[in-house]
């Protein structure tokens, strides 16, 4: 939609000329994310603080002008593009660090705070903030909250959901609300951070957020082992799951990644390997020879190819290089692959990737998997060209089918990357009627008007 002259000029004045973009050509790169989906907005602002947003959602509840709130576009869902028109809200210029509180183990910090930067400020302080998406040193806070992007460490520490205590956030109406607590403890009135963090924006904008730190670990160790099938892995997975000392990373990499690493780096693979596992372990240094023995035996299953540990910085880097040369080989080959990040169960993951199997068969598209094993959140890459309508066509079939296998197998449709515009129409799978319903009836609550990111999260058709 476009947005009045009086409008515009109104949001000039409040925030000053250089924050607010009118120009087409200026809009441009604020219409899309990390996705294939793009719209133009009509208005982009940039404000400075809590009060500024107040006022200008304010504006748009006034006039019924769709609000799009934004950190650094990172998201792969579409869902911080503008498919209303409209305004989108930028946060890149909130990221002030407003508070850090060591004796109370919490930050307080603006949205357009990078991951990154909180892990440094923190670090500073000897903690860290669990939440470490592999966008770390661009996506924010306020994109981590809103998608509740967690990473690796979620499979021991948590997802931003564990590990905020409090939120200062503008509803849709433009009144401020407060949610939470400065403790780790506290069951007064229902639990709206909870409740806002994965929320897409659709509920609230985040102004403000208190997260819980935690103290850096005194040591880590890397380990690196190669299966001679998916079955050994997965079953290593279960193992290190089901004893004591809980990893605080566990990355899987099926075999056709393996060959895809391979052929782009120097990493020495064994031929046979089918599967891959990253392992990460931390805590005190006096415990972590007989913690790295633990979580060795449990890795050791009868299609153990090779089981490395790391103890330097050159040798974790060394093993680390295997999965990081994934991403650049991937976009090598598909560089519009259709990335899903599903969820299963742990003890499904052989029944998810023996499916996968047999979907890229009969669907004859190549599927590649990775992703966090220890809490069963795969990201099951389709290498396709979606500009070739053959290969599209079979793509979107596969994609049908591949949700139907892993709703089947008790999962569910997103871990963190979130719903978006890209799964949406896919979400009545997942939750019932009445759940659904319940749950549009509290975006209602919270925003009367449906300004805020209207047309994401929700199916297009209302529950009966």
């Amino acid at each position: 939609m476009d947005i009045p002259a009086n409008v515009t000029q109104a949001l000039i004045q409040l925030l000053g000329a250089d924050q607010v973009l009118t120009a087409s050509s200026d809009r441009l790169a604020y219409g899309y994310d990390n996705s294939r989906e793009q719209a133009l907005p009509g208005l982009v602002v940039f404000p400075r603080s809590h009060e500024e947003i107040t006022a200008i959602v304010q504006c748009c509840y006034r006039d019924k002008i769709p609000l799009v709130a934004r950190g650094r576009g990172t998201g792969t869902t579409g869902a911080t593009v503008p498919v209303s028109g409209g305004i989108v809200l930028s946060t890149e210029r909130m990221a002030r660090i407003l508070e850090i509180s060591p004796d109370d183990r919490l930050m307080v910090v603006q949205p357009g705070v990078t991951n990154q930067a909180v892990q440094d400020a923190a670090a500073a302080h000897g903690f860290f903030w669990p939440p470490d998406p592999t966008s770390a040193t661009v996506c924010t806070v306020g994109g981590n909250l809103a998608y509740n992007s967690a990473g690796p460490r979620a499979v021991k520490y948590g997802t931003p959901r564990e590990n905020t205590l409090g939120l200062r956030a503008v509803s849709g109406t433009g009144e401020e609300i407060r949610t939470g607590t400065r403790t780790t403890k506290g069951v007064v009135g229902y639990d709206l951070t909870r409740l806002l963090i994965g929320s897409e924006g659709t509920l609230a904008i985040i102004t403000e957020a208190t997260l819980k730190l935690t103290p850096l670990p005194e040591t880590k160790r890397t380990l690196q082992a190669i299966y001679a099938d998916i079955d050994s892995a997965t079953q290593a997975v279960s193992r290190i799951m089901a004893q004591p000392v809980v990893p605080c990373a566990l990355e899987f990499i099926d075999g056709a990644a393996i060959d895809m690493i391979r052929a782009v780096s120097t990493a020495k693979l064994p031929e046979r390997a089918g599967a891959l596992l990253m392992i990460e372990v931390d805590g005190p240094t006096s415990a972590m020879v007989e913690m790295v023995d633990a979580v060795s035996q449990a890795a050791t299953t009868k299609g153990l190819l090779s089981l490395k540990t790391a103890n330097t910085a050159a040798e974790i880097q060394a093993l680390w290089a295997t999965r990081k040369s994934l991403s650049p080989a991937l976009r090598n080959v598909a560089p519009k692959k259709i990335n899903e990040d599903v969820v299963v169960p742990v003890s499904k993951i052989p029944a998810l990737l023996s499916g996968l199997e047999a979907l890229a068969r009969q669907h004859e598209v190549t599927i590649v998997n990775f992703g966090h094993a220890g809490n069963g959140n795969i990201h099951v890459n389709l290498l396709v060209d979606p500009d070739n309508p053959r290969q599209l066509a079979s793509a979107e079939a596969c994609l049908d089918a591949v949700f139907s296998l892993v709703l089947g197998l008790g999962g569910t449709l997103s871990g963190e990357h979130g719903i978006g515009l890209v799964k949406r129409e896919f979400v009545a799978r997942e939750i019932a009627p009445p759940t659904l319903r319940l749950m549009q009836d509290i975006q209602q609550v919270f925003d009367p008007h449906n300004i805020l990111n209207p047309e994401k999260l929700f199916p297009r058709t209302p529950a009966p």
